[in-house]
C-alpha cells in the first residue's frame, strides 16, 4: 500500500496527464462534425498511448453527443455522427502506473448560444461544489449533491445522473466498497466524505457534473478530482 503523500502525488500526476491529453484532443480538433462517437473514441485511446502509453482504462471510454449527451453513465446508445452544431462530450478513465484519472469535457461544435452557456456553466458548478464540499468539512454524499442539483437548477439545468461523483484511488480497487452507495456523491450516501475506507486510506473523489436540457434535448459532462488540486 502507498503511503499517503505518495497516493496523493500518484493521484494529481495522473489528472495532470488527463488534462495534457484533453489539451491535445482540443488542439488537434478530435471531435469533429462527420466522425462518429466511436471513431472519436478510438482517436482519442490512440492519442494517450501515443503521449503516455496509456493502454488501460479502469472504466469504459464515453463520447457522446448530441441527444445522446442526455444518457446516463450506465447507458450503451447507438454510435451517432456528430453534426456541425452539436455539443459533445468526453469521459476517459485512463490508468497511469497503476493510479485512475477520471476526466471529462465538453465540445461544442457550432454557434448555438444555449449549448455555449451549457458549456460555460459546467466549471463554474463544478467550482461552486468544490468550494461548498471546502466549506463544510463534515459534508456527507447526500449533502454534496443535493447542493449541486441546486446550483443546476439555479443555473437553469437539470442534472443527468443519479450521483455527483465517486471515489478514486489505485487500480484495481482492493474491496468492494466502490460498488456501494457510500462510494459516490448521492441523495443515498449520508456518510461524511472526509474519512478513510475499508482498507483504512484517505478517501478521495471525483465529482462530475452532468448538466441536461431536457425541453432542447442536450446535455454536458465536467469532471475532475474534487478534494485535491
Amino acid at each position: 500500500m502507498s503511503d499517503e503523500s505518495t497516493r496523493v502525488a500518484r493521484l494529481l500526476d495522473a489528472q495532470a496527464k488527463a488534462a495534457d491529453l484533453f489539451a491535445e484532443i482540443e488542439k488537434r480538433g478530435l471531435v469533429a462534425a462527420g466522425r462518429g462517437e466511436r471513431e472519436v473514441s478510438d482517436r482519442i485511446r490512440d492519442l494517450a498511448n501515443e503521449m503516455f502509453g496509456t493502454t488501460h482504462y479502469w472504466h469504459k471510454r464515453i463520447v457522446r453527443s448530441g441527444a445522446n449527451t442526455l444518457l446516463p453513465y450506465k447507458e450503451n446508445p447507438p454510435d451517432r455522427v456528430i453534426a456541425a452544431d452539436d455539443i459533445a462530450f468526453a469521459d476517459f478513465g485512463p490508468i497511469f502506473e497503476e493510479f485512475e484519472a477520471d476526466f471529462g469535457r465538453t465540445f461544442v461544435l457550432g454557434d448555438d448560444p444555449v449549448k455555449h452557456r451549457l458549456r460555460n456553466d459546467l466549471p463554474e458548478v463544478f467550482a461552486a461544489g468544490r468550494r461548498a464540499f471546502e466549506a463544510d468539512p463534515d459534508t456527507t454524499g447526500k449533502q454534496l449533491y443535493a447542493v449541486v442539483e441546486q446550483l443546476a437548477a439555479q443555473a437553469g439545468w437539470g442534472l443527468g445522473g443519479w450521483h455527483a461523483g465517486h471515489l478514486v484511488g489505485e487500480f484495481p480497487p482492493e474491496n468492494d466498497e466502490w460498488a456501494d452507495a457510500e462510494a459516490h456523491i448521492a441523495p443515498a450516501n449520508d456518510t461524511p466524505l472526509r474519512r478513510v475506507d475499508r482498507a483504512g486510506r484517505r478517501c478521495h473523489w471525483i465529482l462530475e457534473i452532468h448538466l441536461v436540457d431536457l425541453e432542447r434535448g442536450f446535455g454536458g459532462f465536467y469532471e475532475e478530482l474534487l478534494d485535491l488540486g
